[in-house]
């Protein structure tokens, strides 16, 4: 399997965006969906006032509300730049046109947004059995860019845990 992406080039719109750019509001319905060229995004939920950080992603990746812009339901979290950013933008009704006339392209996507699941599955069951320190160790070991280009709160905020925690495991890994 090839890169789908490539089938839906002739639909891209760019978008350059400076850091702390919010792309889409949790609580809105997601319109776009975007594939990054250069720079990292950061979703995230607002919990009382706190910000959450759920996922990081970096060049290659492809971001949106998935649920959001299949079902044209609010969004569960806001999509926010980390660094400036060079995006490709596809619309829902693009996504969706391509996708009906295209079967095999359609298959590609389920097989993709399953791997999406299989990473949110054993994220989810990380924090029920890891330690902050092995998740640490394992989103390191996943993202050793990570350190040098996101912001360490947000890497705390991703773990569960606040940023003296995150020296204190860091401290212990020098």
């Amino acid at each position: 399997m090839g890169n789908p992406w490539t089938k839906f080039a002739k639909y891209f719109k760019p978008l350059n965006a400076a850091p702390k750019t919010i792309l889409l509001n949790e609580g809105d319905i997601a319109r776009q969906m975007f594939f990054i060229e250069k720079g990292a995004l950061r979703t995230w939920v607002n919990n009382d006032g706190k910000e959450i950080t759920t996922q990081f992603f970096f060049e290659g990746n492809s971001v949106a509300s998935i649920e959001s812009f299949r079902l044209k339901k609010p969004s569960l979290y806001s999509i926010e730049t980390l660094e400036p950013c060079t995006l490709q933008c596809l619309s829902a009704d693009d996504f969706n046109q391509v996708l009906e006339q295209n079967p095999a392209l359609k298959t590609e996507m389920e097989d993709h947004l399953f791997k999406r699941l299989f990473q949110a599955q054993q994220l989810f069951y990380s924090f029920l059995k890891n330690s902050p320190q092995k998740r640490y160790e394992d989103l390191i070991a996943q993202h050793p860019e990570l350190i040098k280009r996101v912001p360490q709160h947000y890497i705390a905020s991703y773990l569960g845990i606040t940023s003296v925690s995150l020296s204190r495991i860091r401290n212990r890994k020098s």
